[in-house]
């Protein structure tokens, strides 16, 4: 009995107090992050008789922020009492829309111009990524972006990034150029010789194409690294 009364201590707050309600008639911007988590979560957990807030705020104190929560994997977040699959997934879900709209804001007219446009704009989505992911980016002849898509997840070979690849869709969107970019785990942004290697590679393929490879950007933790800014895309 005394489980249930807590499960039901959110409803019998003052209307102003609860999570759903303050937003409705404030704005989510006068929400706390337990609160704001608490609304994604809906509901709580009858065993361990905790309100949607009382684990939201579980959940903040486990990972310790919304960036460390959006790093963490689903078999990791189902691993706080109280947290199954739907709940981790609604989660996720939210983390990552809101990962999309930053990244929608960040382009300027829908064109990149710099490579701090483009850092910008996959940065926050990539650069707490624990394994590396390869990303080719898409532009017209203005460079307009057009579309990105995943070229590879994991370790980066000259095997799996193969010019067939990356190529593949630029040549069906009818693209004008491309720019490669992906992320180090480790957090340092420095090329290794594998992406050199890989750089002059598809470089030498776009070349035959009369694609542009306009730029190789790596995203690291706290900065990035251009080739193009370095003067490392002649071939």
């Amino acid at each position: 009995m005394r489980q249930a009364e807590n499960l039901q201590v959110i409803k019998n707050w003052p209307e102003d107090e609860r999570p759903r309600e303050r937003l409705i008639k404030f704005g989510a911007e006068t929400l706390s992050h337990a609160q704001l988590l608490a609304i994604i979560l809906r509901t709580g957990d009858r065993v361990a008789g905790k309100n949607a807030l009382d684990m939201a705020r579980d959940l903040l104190k486990q990972f310790g922020g919304f960036r460390e929560l959006e790093s963490a994997g689903i078999n990791e977040i189902v691993h706080v009492k109280g947290i199954g699959i739907a709940k981790a997934a609604q989660i996720k879900a939210a983390l990552e829309m809101g990962k999309r709209m930053l990244s929608i804001d960040r382009i300027t007219n829908n064109r990149f111009i710099t490579s701090r446009d483009v850092a910008d704009y996959y940065q926050s989505a990539m650069k707490g990524l624990k394994k590396e992911m390869f990303k080719t980016v898409l532009l017209d002849s203005k460079n307009c972006f057009i579309k990105d898509f995943i070229v590879s997840e994991g370790s980066l070979t000259e095997s799996i990034v193969h010019p067939r690849e990356v190529f593949n869709s630029a040549v069906k969107e009818s693209a004008a150029a491309v720019i490669l970019v992906h992320n180090h785990p480790s957090g340092d942004p420095a090329p290794s010789k594998e992406d050199r290697s890989i750089t002059t590679r598809l470089m030498k393929a776009g070349k035959i194409l009369g694609i542009n490879v306009l730029d190789h950007i790596i995203i690291g933790r706290s900065g990035y690294f251009s080739f193009s800014d370095e003067k490392l895309m002649g071939i």
